[in-house]
Parts: C-alpha cells; sequence; structure tokens
C-alpha cells in the first residue's frame, strides 16, 4: 500500500517539476490577459477536469478576479449565453480532443472572447484555437490501470494555483481586500467588523454623572445588565468607569462607599477605544490590559457605547 501511495505522490510530484521547467512567456501572457479583461474569466472543463476547473474559478473569483465555472458539455447547450466579447475563457482538456470541447471552440471565437488553452497535446485541437496555450502535458497519470486521470489533474489544479498567485501580485491585491470576499471568515471578522458595528448602545450599557451616588450607579448598572458604569461630564466626554472590582475594593476600605459619589472611587482616565476601530484592536487592548470592559467613544471623546469581552465572544473573536 505505502509503495504504491509513494509511487503515486512521485509520479505527481515530477508532473509538477516538469510543467514548471515548462513555464514560459504564454504563463506570462496568459495572466496579463487575465489582468487587463473587463469582463470574467470563464473556465470551462469535463469530467474530473470540470471538477479542477470550478475549484480555478472559485479560487480566481476569491482573490479579486471574477470567475466562473462553464461545463463544456452546457455550454454547446445553452449555457454558452454566459460568454461575451470581453470575457477570457480558460478551457481546459487533456487531450486537447474531447468532442465536446472541440465544438465550443469555433463558438467562443465567434463570439469574440479570448481562448487560454490548457492542454498537454500542443498539436490538439484545442491548441490550435486557443490565443494562448498552456502546456499540462503528463508522462503518467499515477493510476494503476492507466485510466483515471491523476497527475493530469494536479498539474492542471497547480497551474490554475500558480495564474491565481501571479494575479494576485499583479492586482495588487491585499488581505483587507481578500476579507471584503470572505466576511463570513475570521479573517474577514479580524479586518473588517468595527467596534461600532457590536458595541452596546443606549439603554443596554450604564453611562452615569460623576455626581451619582454609588448605590444608584449600582442600580444603573444592573437595570443595562452590564458589568460597569462608564462616568461622563456634562457634555458625555468620558471621565472614568466603575465597575465591579472597584466597588469590592473600596467596600473593605469604606462599608459607607454605597452613599458616595461615583466620581470619588471611579477609576480615573480608562483605557477607552474609538468606535470607528477594528473589533480585534479592541480584543487586542482587553487581553494586553487584562480588564474585561471598553468605553467606546466619539472623535469628540463622547462616550457612544460599550464594549465587553462577551460581545467580542458572541462575534466569534475570542
Amino acid at each position: 500500500m505505502l509503495k504504491r501511495a509513494r509511487e503515486v505522490l512521485t509520479i505527481e510530484s515530477r508532473a509538477i517539476a516538469g510543467m514548471m521547467r515548462r513555464l514560459d512567456g504564454q504563463f506570462e501572457s496568459a495572466v496579463e490577459t487575465i489582468a487587463k479583461c473587463s469582463g470574467r474569466v470563464i473556465v470551462c472543463g469535463m469530467g474530473k477536469t470540470g471538477i479542477i476547473a470550478r475549484k480555478i474559478a472559485a479560487t480566481l473569483s476569491s482573490t479579486g478576479t471574477p470567475g466562473v465555472f462553464l461545463h463544456s458539455a452546457d455550454a454547446v447547450h445553452g449555457d454558452l449565453g454566459q460568454v461575451t466579447s470581453k470575457d477570457v475563457v480558460i478551457i481546459i482538456s487533456q487531450s486537447g480532443e474531447t468532442e465536446e470541447t472541440v465544438r465550443l471552440l469555433p463558438l467562443v471565437r465567434k463570439i469574440g472572447a479570448k481562448i487560454i488553452a490548457m492542454t498537454g497535446n500542443l498539436k490538439s485541437t484545442l491548441a490550435h484555437h486557443g490565443d494562448l496555450v498552456l502546456n499540462i502535458k503528463v508522462d503518467a497519470e499515477g493510476c494503476p490501470l492507466g485510466l483515471a486521470p491523476m497527475a493530469s489533474t494536479t498539474v492542471t489544479m497547480a497551474l490554475g494555483d500558480a495564474l491565481a498567485a501571479c494575479l494576485i501580485d499583479r492586482k495588487k491585491f491585499k488581505k483587507e481586500d481578500f476579507a471584503l470576499y470572505h466576511p463570513a471568515g475570521a479573517l474577514g471578522r479580524r479586518l473588517l467588523l468595527k467596534v461600532e458595528d457590536i458595541m452596546r448602545r443606549d439603554s443596554y450599557f450604564a453611562k452615569v454623572t460623576a455626581q451619582t451616588p454609588v448605590k444608584d450607579v449600582l442600580w444603573t448598572i444592573t437595570k443595562a445588565r452590564s458589568g460597569c458604569a462608564c462616568v461622563v461630564d456634562g457634555k458625555h466626554r468620558l471621565l472614568g468607569i466603575f465597575t465591579d472590582g472597584d466597588l469590592r475594593r473600596h467596600l473593605e476600605e469604606d462599608p459607607g462607599v454605597l452613599l458616595r459619589r461615583v466620581g470619588e472611587v471611579m477609576t480615573k482616565n480608562p483605557t477607552s477605544i474609538g468606535k470607528e476601530k477594528l473589533a480585534a484592536q479592541a480584543f487586542d487592548i482587553l487581553k494586553s490590559k487584562k480588564i474585561d470592559e471598553l468605553p467606546v467613544v466619539d472623535r469628540a471623546g463622547r462616550v457612544v457605547g460599550l464594549l465587553d469581552v462577551q460581545d467580542l465572544l458572541k462575534a466569534g473573536l475570542v
């Protein structure tokens, strides 16, 4: 079993190494053609190659190049209407002579789209019709029966990844751009989610003045179901914060603390964060400061909300 597995992996790795040596100006032209495309990249294939074509289209789409998979058989039965003269069509066929592929070629040519042929047969009909030809030839597949495509599909997928990677560089595609297309992913949350998107607002956080008695502050905190109260001046600018920890510390020293004004026992000049900041930045602050709550302020320093570590937990950032 292990011997067979190693044979297959060796065959496939050699196939990729062979393709690396064959890369030439045609590949560079393909990257440039796609980068300048004002339409979409339509990726066509049949059978197992069709599955790889779908993956290539998905990778392109997620990295800033609109890609669409089009099954070669469906294309000649009406779906060719998706293709326009502004598109680039990548057509994949190891033999370059697949019936559906051959039927597709003159139609795409008539529409006026550019054709990038990915084939292992440079003398094939597909290669002849391609504006650019990328060689995906393999010497062996790896299948013990010599029937199932293995090395050829591996090479094709790797070449698709190489195209996508070069397009990332060519288009100067950044992490922030990637996050935009993956908002539900961890990276998307870290790079897109802002403090104002998840902070507690209005009656869902406690805000009091410095003259408020501590006993009334506790009621305000309880009512808001919060763990602290933001202490503000007459213009709602942040003066301090009063937490459960502050209460416990002062109770040990002064049993009458409940009757004192909160401005006398609050933590002054607490750490805060701007509402426009990333939620991931808020998490880093909470973690480094070892605190659980963070007042949220606007550009004028006015308190507009509160961020609790539980809010970050619900947002999937913890």
